[in-house]
């Protein structure tokens, strides 16, 4: 359990709280790219911040309060002008640093422009996202992570806004066991209700969890596992995958299909989550002009939670204990020690925070960010092909270009079969575990004897 107190002091996310001032340290998505295209003006929470985030008619990026500071109405109906966004009430011009630029109506020789601001903050695109940064200066550089930058690759983004704090999705990244449990009988008791042929074709393989274990490393936290059939050979263990402080998972099968699930602190008690997958299938593919965006839904025509498939399981487990779980109430087991690294790390790093020091993952010589590489397992075998079953697993069922991507694995299929070379697989780098000296960075647990 976790007292009262300290479960504040780690899920507030708020611009005067310990947890807020870390994560301000960070730069987080607030959009697709292609968001903007229909509309370049959307409203945006973020870190319990409403603002107002456009694109000018010159291409900039800003980001905004949302309120106009003349007579707070609000900026989501904003006009975007060359250098800028004009409020529809009076015509007042913000630009992309919340200086303002023109006040029509007031006399051509006033100096009160001037003295008047809005709030505003940095913004960048990378691999389709657009990120702010709301914390204090100097601002960091924004992370060139793998998935963002590699080429031949096609990416797409889904996302849910979910109805949970942003803690509670992290912390089941730290739990490996749920995956037997939640994706596994679960899933298929769900799937047995729908009917007998749904079970025979989607029902999940329940293998028992042998051994999990959790690393330290440079990034946040590895979780490992070893389950019934496998060795500590296997990648699940010799690699895992890892959980990038503060607030994404990455995932990923070896065989072509690699993910972030980003989850971005809306406020104390919502969390944009984020599916950005990106699919190296063995073919060259061009660059793409725009990463494709859709929403994932999260419940049911009655209100209950979709959960016939891994993601809405996900979401079912993250949103029920609450809006804030009452961690004061948890009864916390030998199996929940990730749960605790997690939690312990996020303290040490708002204590960092308070003591003037940057947190880990905050970059800011270029030399270290042109591509960060992150290690990843991959589940043993060659085979290229997604199958459907694999789609309808997951959220991306929901994407409206996954036969794009089918079509390139089926290519890719092909050629191999002719005898055509193919692109390699990329190789994450593995991370070593000699940690002798350090067992406070270690934790393993053995669960089940072989």
């Amino acid at each position: 359990m976790l007292s009262k107190e300290l479960n504040e002091r780690i899920v507030r996310v708020g611009p005067d709280t310990p947890g807020g001032r870390l994560l301000r340290r960070y730069w987080y998505p607030v959009a697709a790219s292609v968001e903007l295209d229909a509309n370049p003006v959307k409203k945006v929470r973020l870190l319990s911040e409403d603002l107002v985030l456009y694109r000018d008619r010159s291409g900039n990026l800003g980001l905004i309060d949302e309120p106009c500071p003349h007579r707070r109405v609000s900026m989501e109906y904003g006009i975007p002008e060359d250098q800028g966004l004009r409020c529809p009430y009076h015509g007042w011009l913000f630009n992309h640093r919340g200086e303002c630029t023109e006040q029509p109506a007031e006399p051509w020789n006033s100096t009160f422009k001037e003295r008047v601001r809005t709030k505003a903050y940095p913004v960048q695109e990378l691999g389709g996202l657009i990120f702010a940064y709301l914390g204090p200066a100097p601002v960091p550089l924004l992370p060139r992570y793998d998935l963002y930058v590699w080429d031949n690759v096609v990416r797409q983004i889904g996302a849910t806004l979910v109805p949970c704090n942003w803690v509670q999705p992290m912390e089941n990244s730290m739990d490996p066991v749920h995956v037997e449990w939640l994706h596994g009988y679960f899933f298929n008791y769900v799937l047995g209700r729908k009917g007998p042929g749904e079970l025979e074709r989607f029902g999940q393989r329940q293998r028992r969890h042998m051994k999990i274990g959790f690393t330290r490393f440079e990034h946040g936290l590895i979780k490992r596992r070893v389950v019934e059939g496998d060795s500590e050979e296997h990648d699940a263990w010799r690699i895992g995958h890892p959980v990038i402080f503060p607030n994404i998972l990455r995932v990923g099968n070896g065989r072509g299909v690699s993910a972030f699930q980003i989850r971005v602190p809306v406020d104390d008690e919502y969390t944009w989550h984020i599916w950005y997958t990106a699919y190296r299938t063995g073919v060259s593919v061009p660059p793409q002009d725009s990463v494709p965006y859709y929403e994932v839904p999260m419940l049911e025509a009655d209100g209950r939670f979709i959960a016939d498939h891994i993601d809405g399981q996900d979401m079912l487990s993250w949103s029920t204990p609450g809006a804030i779980a009452q961690r004061d109430k948890e009864h916390l087991g030998q199996s929940d020690v990730g749960i605790i690294m997690f939690r312990d790390l996020l303290r040490e790093q708002i204590d960092a925070v308070e003591r003037g020091q940057d947190p880990i993952e905050v970059y800011r010589d270029p030399a270290e960010n042109q591509c960060i590489l992150m290690p990843q397992e991959h589940h043993q075998g060659s085979v290229l092909h997604i199958p459907l079953p694999g789609d309808y697993q997951n959220q991306a069922r929901y994407s409206p270009r996954l036969q794009e991507v089918r079509d390139l694995f089926d290519e890719a299929v092909r050629r191999a079969g002719a005898g055509e070379a193919l692109l390699p697989p990329l190789q994450p780098p593995l991370i070593p575990w000699d940690l002798e000296g350090a067992p406070e960075l270690q934790r393993e647990l053995v669960i089940r004897q072989g």
